[in-house]
């Protein structure tokens, strides 16, 4: 059912994307308002028109340069206020036994500090000056997988957060040897358990197949003799940090991809990055992540060397992609599905609409598929049509439907304050007396009613988002204006020129090509 559907909006679309995109730019002329709309759409969330009409008037590489040295290594968003508290770091310790009621309030405790975690990045990707800065941290996020669901604790969801957006158009070298010691990694797979003489093997096999070489590069002995390089890599239960444990690594010889020698865990991650493939595996990724489904071999090798010659600096492999032709062709435009979180943030950022509290839109792109700091497995979200089934396009049409349900610019805009007794755990012993609301499911209840004022305090005033595009004459010029500004490719149905404001912008951003970029 998903396959068929994601096809059907392929099928809907591809007829008219390489029809309706405009040929890619002369080299070293400017870029023109179609090509920075896609550019800024494919590195960021949802472009504004004074975004476009700014980068429109620069080269490809003056663009690109531009987006690049703007990106930061830290977040705008003070985090949430248990961030760094002692109480945060309260995980359950073994042997000690908890009772049902302190087991119940530490996973209430966890549940509301990740609603609020994930309300806090939502925030930061709409306050953000530099989309391309988050964008890189979400497509991260889905390459070194952890999630709180194993992982329990917030904090150290938090604090992967920070190092990965500290690196995130850094150093990929660097990258992974911080992420290799991330207590949240260390947690996810496993390190924690991995000890010599019973090594265990979930980290050194994914960080060959998933972070840096891909299937068929390495075999199942250099997995072996690479978990027993990462032996004694833990975790300080009272700090939340880091520790290495002498005492139980393994310190004898291996041989790791024909590399012998007492390898220690840093010195099996500088073999893999001496691998050529592991280049080439980063740059596809990426390619699939801004350019196309279906990378092109050729430009793949050519940008894997130029990353590995920089020693693998990001913003090279970016620059190369984001001003290749490739980038740029036709038949490259409305080739990729928006995630969720793309769908969500973008139509925020596009439309400037203001939450109060970014947490319902959190919720409401979870809803859609992508919940975050949960991704699916250890492979992250797969994305592309894996995103499109008959209950998350259900989900999106909802959500879009709700954002743009009225037009009346004058109205207060409802508190979106989230009801914090909505995820505050109650004590055990106050049950309620017989046949009152159960403190569960009232607490749900609260919660739904939470998310519904968030999703209902934002209001489309189509007065002040149509000025934008300056004094235009008449209404079909209007409508061109706001088609070629929301939509990748044509649309499937015509906007009527002659309907109302919202009814018209509802029509394009229920049309099936607002789901592309």
């Amino acid at each position: 059912m998903r396959i068929e559907f994601a096809r059907f909006v392929f099928a809907l679309c591809a007829a008219t994307a390489a029809a309706s995109a405009p040929a890619a730019p002369a080299p070293g002329g400017p870029l023109g308002y179609d090509d920075a709309r896609h550019l800024l759409n494919r590195v960021g969330f949802g472009a504004t028109q004074s975004e476009v009409e700014r980068v429109a008037r620069m080269t490809r590489e003056q663009a690109v340069r531009k987006l690049l040295a703007d990106t930061r290594t830290a977040a705008v968003t003070p985090p949430p206020d248990w961030v760094g508290s002692a109480e945060a770091l309260r995980y359950p310790r073994a042997g000690e036994k908890a009772t049902d009621i302190e087991k119940k309030m530490f996973q209430q405790q966890q549940v509301r500090e990740g609603l609020e975690l994930r309300g806090w990045w939502v925030g930061e990707m709409l306050a953000t000056p530099s989309p391309l800065t988050e964008r890189m941290t979400l497509f991260w996020h889905n390459h070194f997988v952890s999630s709180q669901q194993k992982v329990k604790l917030a904090e150290l969801m938090y604090r992967q957060n920070v190092t990965l957006r500290a690196n995130a158009l850094g150093n990929f070298g660097d990258m992974l040897h911080a992420i290799a010691r991330d207590p949240a990694m260390v947690v996810y797979l496993d390190s924690v358990q991995n000890r010599k003489g019973t090594p265990n093997e979930n980290f050194a096999r994914e960080v060959m197949e998933l972070f840096t070489l891909g299937e068929g590069n390495y075999t199942e002995q250099d997995v072996k003799e690479a978990a027993r390089a990462f032996t004694g890599w833990s975790l300080d239960r009272a700090t939340g940090q880091f520790m290495f444990r002498r005492f139980i690594h393994d310190d004898g010889s291996k041989t790791v991809l024909g590399r012998t020698g007492n390898l220690d865990g840093d010195q099996v991650l500088d073999i893999l990055l001496a691998q050529p493939q592991a280049a080439e595996f980063i740059t596809r990724k990426l390619w699939r992540e801004f350019v196309s489904p279906d990378p092109d071999a050729v430009e793949v090798k050519r940008i894997a060397r130029r990353f590995r010659d920089s020693n693998y600096d990001i913003k090279v492999a970016l620059y190369a992609l984001l001003t290749s032709d490739a980038f740029y062709a036709p038949e490259n435009r409305g080739a990729l599905i928006k995630s969720p979180i793309e769908l969500v943030v973008g139509t925020l950022r596009q439309f400037d609409f203001k939450p109060e509290e970014p947490l319902p839109f959190a919720v409401a792109a979870a809803g859609m598929g992508q919940n975050l700091f949960s991704p699916p497995n250890v492979k992250g979200w797969a994305g592309q049509e894996t995103w499109i089934n008959s209950s998350t396009l259900l989900a999106r049409k909802q959500f879009l439907d709700r954002v743009f349900r009225t037009d009346d610019a004058g109205a207060t805009t409802i508190a979106a304050t989230m009801d914090r007794r909505a995820m505050t755990p109650a004590p055990k012993q106050a049950i309620t007396p017989a046949g009152a609301q159960d403190p569960d499911k009232m607490r749900q209840i609260l919660f739904r009613r939470a998310m519904d004022r968030g999703l209902n305090s934002v209001q489309f005033d189509s007065t002040t988002w149509f000025a934008q595009f300056g004094v235009l004459p008449d209404a079909a010029q209007r409508t061109d204006a706001a088609t070629r500004l929301l939509l990748a490719t044509a649309p499937q149905a015509a906007p009527d020129p002659k309907s109302e404001p919202l009814v018209m912008v509802r029509g394009l951003v229920l049309d099936v090509s607002y789901q592309l970029k």
